[in-house]
């Protein structure tokens, strides 16, 4: 897969060259802190809990952390897809899209999910009581979850125009995984199937977008 073209991008400047490290770095710095809690915490486990469930209990502050700067991180990279984008398709929504979808992040660290499933231990098992914020925890991850789908269609609608398909392929597949396995778990009742499907949405949608901010910044 080849990089954009540099007569259809301006010249990427080294803060704006950061901006978009920070989207190399976001996911993998998310997934390493999260698996490390879900293989380490008591009661936790990945066939049955999301992720989200890890910022409940004594060590839940770690997670909420890990929320607020994988937000911020995938927001600066938003404003440096911005300008690697411009001028041409997708140079407006592609980087509105993204930084939703790590506003939302922030969202989820402000609300935290509800505990239920017997986590974090002592927890009964069970969906256990909806409150207000785990309510609205879902809703800002489910409207971050569609932001982010959205902007790998627009970025592959990019690269397509661009004329590098293979880049506009994995795009479009990235999106269209990362939606299913949303989907499964939204309406999968914590089947564990459906949680595993999740987590391979999750790894999927952020190597999409590390390979993705690593090409783009190499394209000055």
């Amino acid at each position: 897969m080849t990089q954009l073209a540099h007569n259809q991008t301006r010249p990427i400047s080294a803060p704006r060259r950061l901006l978009l490290g920070c989207g190399v770095l976001a996911g993998p710095m998310y997934v390493t802190v999260a698996l490390v809690q879900a293989f380490t915490r008591e009661g936790f486990d990945l066939a049955r809990h999301p992720w989200s469930y890890l910022a409940n209990g004594d060590l839940g502050w770690i997670q909420t952390v890990n929320f607020v700067l994988t937000a911020l991180a995938t927001i600066a990279a938003a404003a440096g897809l911005r300008h690697a984008l411009t001028p041409g398709r997708g140079a407006r929504w592609a980087p509105i899209l993204l930084g939703a979808f790590g506003a939302s992040m922030i969202g989820a660290a402000l609300f935290p999910a509800d505990p239920a499933m017997g986590f974090p231990a002592g927890t009964p098992e069970g969906p256990g009581a909806i409150t207000l914020s785990g309510t609205l925890h879902m809703a800002v991850g489910g409207v971050g979850f569609l932001c982010a789908v959205a902007a790998c269609y627009v970025i592959a609608s990019r690269y397509a125009r661009d004329g590098h398909q293979g880049w506009a392929w994995y795009s479009r597949v990235t999106g269209t995984v990362f939606l299913g396995s949303f989907l499964g778990i939204a309406s999968g009742g914590g089947v564990a199937w459906t949680n595993l499907a999740f987590v391979a949405g999750i790894l999927a949608l952020w190597t999409w977008m590390s390979l993705m901010s690593l090409n783009l910044s190499r394209s000055a």
